[in-house]
């Protein structure tokens, strides 16, 4: 989930279950403490070893410090870099929580992390892979129940974490359609819009993001069912998810997931193209 809770995936039709409290980074401290002593065991700098596992060097002392839940490739890698006798690989199997994000949002937070095609509609707010840290702020302070500032600084991380993956996995095709409101609304005012359609427009530069706008007065709608997220696996298997204000729905069922597929690409053809959404976005940016 792209709001406060960073998403609520349950079993297909399923209510999520429990509150929305980010579990706790104990299991992932462990594990980073572990990565790094067989680091340090094997003589290598954090710089020296970033290179090697193909990630930043911000990203290793991420997971060093166990602020940041190691995807799988991560792990496979850092095993072989390191020697670790299986260490790793086995430790990874164990981890259960991931700070920042609730429980409900590991699984499809894994998948995301995996995926070779990740595909977004929203209507409700901009996706947290494209928030700035002024945009993603404004909502965690104004979640209710309110958050403690631990709670907003532990989410706040969280979320930034996530979005590494449209960088550092340039072999993804990332896709989202948005609708103009989003930015029309000025959540957090107009500054925070203003740095947030730089930030939109700088990913939109990039070769693997495409993203294309709904206009405010849109006659004929696929997506009047609501957000969806759609991502195909790298055994290429297509799911979905779809949520509401406080559950969600992760979609397996291939005649579903199918439906989701259909209205994506009917929205695709509704949306403005990809140069279209450019101009608009470069506009919406001046009169901000």
């Amino acid at each position: 989930m792209d709001q406060a809770s960073d998403g609520a995936v349950v079993d297909c039709g399923a209510q999520a279950a429990g509150g929305t409290e980010p579990e706790g980074s104990d299991s992932l401290k462990t594990f980073g403490a572990v990565v790094q002593a067989f680091r340090k065991r094997a003589r290598l700098t954090q710089e020296q070893f970033a290179p090697r596992v193909r990630y930043s060097v911000p990203t290793v002392a991420s997971i060093e410090q166990g602020r940041r839940f190691p995807p799988a490739d991560f792990v496979d890698r850092a095993e072989e870099v390191l020697d670790a006798f299986g260490s790793l690989q086995a430790a990874a199997r164990h981890l259960s929580r991931r700070p920042g994000i609730a429980s409900w949002f590991r699984q499809w937070a894994r998948l995301e992390a995996e995926a070779i095609n990740l595909y977004t509609y929203e209507c409700r707010l901009v996706p947290g892979l494209l928030q700035t840290e002024a945009y993603a702020r404004n909502l965690f302070v104004n979640q209710l129940p309110l958050l403690s500032e631990q709670q907003i600084e532990e989410q706040l991380a969280a979320r930034l974490a996530r979005q590494h993956l449209l960088r550092e996995k340039s072999g993804t095709t990332y896709s989202f359609i948005l609708e103009e409101h989003l930015f029309l609304r000025q959540t957090g005012g107009v500054g925070t819009t203003r740095e947030l359609l730089d930030q939109v427009l700088a990913l939109a530069e990039l070769r693997n993001i495409e993203i294309q706008l709904m206009r405010v007065v849109k006659h004929d709608h696929a997506g009047l069912h609501g957000p969806v997220q759609l991502l195909e696996t790298p055994d290429n298997k297509w799911l979905g998810y779809c949520e509401g204000q406080e559950s969600g729905q992760f979609v397996s069922d291939a005649k579903v997931v199918s439906t989701l597929q259909m209205r994506y690409a009917r929205m695709r053809s509704q949306a403005l193209s990809l140069e279209e959404s450019l101009s608009l976005l470069r506009q919406m940016r001046g009169a901000a």
